[in-house]
Order: C-alpha cells, then sequence, then structure tokens
C-alpha cells in the first residue's frame, strides 16, 4: 500500500514540477521534476522487489529471495545520483544565461512538494521500520532527498522573487544556486543508500550490537559451554544466523540436537528478523579453555 501510494505521489508530482518549471523556467523546478521521475522508476522497483522478496524460499533460491529488495535499494541509490548529476549540470547552464523572472506560482508548487514528500516521509518510514522493509526504507530515504529538493527549490525560488522585487542581481539567480544546494544532499543520501546494499549483498556481517544480543541469548542456553564463533548476514528484510558452540563431550547425539533446537528457537523468538539459525555443535572437554558464562 505505501508503494502504491509513493507511486501516484510521484506521478502527481513529476507532472506538476515539470509542466510549472517549464512554463516558468524554473532550473530547479525542472530539475525537481526529473528526480521526481528518477522517482516513478524507484517506485517501480520497490513494488516488484517486495513481492520477489516475499516468495518462498525453493530449489533454486534456497535462501529465500530477500536480497531482491537490496538490488531494488541499489537501483534507487544509483537514481538519486543520476539525477544529482542532472540537476548540476541544469543548475550550472543556468548561471551562463540572463536570469529568468521568478514566479510566485513555481513557489507555489514547491511548497505543495516539500509538504507532501514530508507527510510520505514519514508515513513510509514507519512503515518499512515495522515491516524491516529496505527497500521500502530506501523509496522513504527518497522521499526524504526530495524534501531537501523542495526545500532548496523554496529557497532559491523566494530569493529569485526577492531578486526581481528590489532589483538585486545576485539572488536573481537564487533558482540555480538552489539547484547545487540540492545536488549536494542528493548524493550524500544516493551514496549512503548505494554503500548499505552493497554491504548487504558483499554478505558483511550484521551490526556488533545486534551480534552482542544474539551472544547473549546464546549464552543463556544450558549445556552451552563455550561460544566458538557467531556470524550473521542480511538477506533484504531478514537475517541468517550460523552459529558455533561447544556442549559437554559426552552429551548424546540427541541431547546435542536438543541443545541446538532449544539455541535456534530462542534466537528467533527473542530476534523477530531472524529467519534461519545454523547450529554447529563441537565437543567441550574438562580443561578446555573456561567457558564464557
Amino acid at each position: 500500500m505505501a508503494v502504491w501510494i509513493s507511486l501516484i505521489s510521484n506521478l502527481f508530482l513529476t507532472g506538476l514540477k515539470i509542466f510549472v518549471g517549464f512554463l516558468f523556467k524554473s532550473q530547479v523546478l525542472i530539475a525537481d521534476g526529473i528526480h521526481n521521475a528518477g522517482d516513478v522508476v524507484a517506485s517501480f522497483a520497490a513494488l516488484t522487489s517486495t513481492r520477489i522478496s516475499k516468495k518462498p524460499a525453493d530449489e533454486d533460491h534456497p535462501y529465500g529471495h530477500g536480497k531482491a529488495e537490496v538490488l531494488a535499494s541499489a537501483v534507487v541509490a544509483l537514481i538519486l545520483a543520476l539525477a544529482a548529476v542532472l540537476m548540476i549540470v541544469k543548475s550550472i547552464e543556468a548561471f551562463f544565461s540572463p536570469a529568468e523572472e521568478a514566479s510566485l506560482i513555481a513557489l507555489f508548487a514547491a511548497v505543495v512538494s516539500l509538504i507532501w514528500k514530508q507527510v510520505l516521509y514519514v508515513y513510509c518510514i514507519r512503515v518499512g521500520k515495522a515491516e524491516n522493509s529496505k527497500s521500502l526504507m530506501a523509496t522513504a530515504y527518497d522521499h526524504l532527498a526530495d524534501v531537501y529538493a523542495s526545500v532548496a527549490a523554496c529557497a532559491g525560488i523566494g530569493l529569485a522573487l526577492l531578486g526581481d522585487y528590489y532589483d538585486i542581481p545576485f539572488t536573481k539567480y537564487g533558482d540555480p544556486i538552489a539547484g547545487l544546494v540540492v545536488s549536494y544532499f542528493v548524493l550524500k543520501l544516493a551514496y549512503k543508500m548505494g554503500r548499505e546494499s552493497v554491504d548487504v549483498l558483499m554478505e558483511k556481517n550484521i551490526s556488533p550490537d545486534q551480534l552482542n544480543q544474539i551472544n547473549q541469548i546464546v549464552n543463556r542456553v544450558e549445556y552451552v559451554k563455550r561460544i566458538d564463533r557467531i556470524r550473521a548476514r542480511e538477506l533484504g528484510n531478514y537475517i541468517i544466523v550460523d552459529v558455533r558452540v561447544s556442549i559437554p563431550s559426552d552429551m548424546t547425539v540427541q541431547q546435542g540436537h536438543d541443545v541446538s533446537k532449544e539455541i535456534r528457537n530462542s534466537i528467533k523468538s527473542e530476534v523477530s528478523y531472524v529467519e534461519e539459525v545454523m547450529v554447529h555443535i563441537n565437543p567441550w572437554y574438562q580443561g578446555d579453555i573456561s567457558e564464557e558464562k
């Protein structure tokens, strides 16, 4: 639902900004409209990836399809970066042309976009965090980039209006100056999202705090004498955990299986976003390195 709302909103705002931008020759509004056009593509990517990521594991994808959302997030980051570069080029070109007369209608369009995008950001970030959806959170951050763009557009068009009214030459170029400011924030967001996507695709370990939480859960399980290794990786909106523990060497295979089962169930019950836990049991002998709990 959140993705559909984002898609429809982006379609409307794209048309509004590009139409008003060309009509009143506002560089920052045109650039912002092109950015919104990229958002439309990003929303389609998020919509498609969300459906794919929810497919159950199959023979060809035994770990599920969660990385589809990460790929969508990477696409959004790339679109943001390209949009920012285009905005820089258009803004610089505007400095070599006579300053266009600013319009109140263009300012109104920027204000509408600012309010609308702020509401969409708050809504999508809440839903994205609740569902632990990478693509939906990427869409939310994309809305946030639009908020920055709209703030800069409002400021730039406002300065240009003041420049026209008071005949101040420098402020007449407030519109393209705002375009450059917008580009910085958009590039910054693109880098952040792109880096997070690459980390997941390269199977970077989860955060130390998350690992510590899992470590504490395993340590509470009876008969676990030592934790030999814990590692985990994200697959989109869920995590797969790999645990190696040592238990007394005189325990039976059935007892070892029960310990493994308890470790798995404890982690999955206390950490909702863990999808699968793989447990490896090692023998622990009296005189080994002292147990950790």
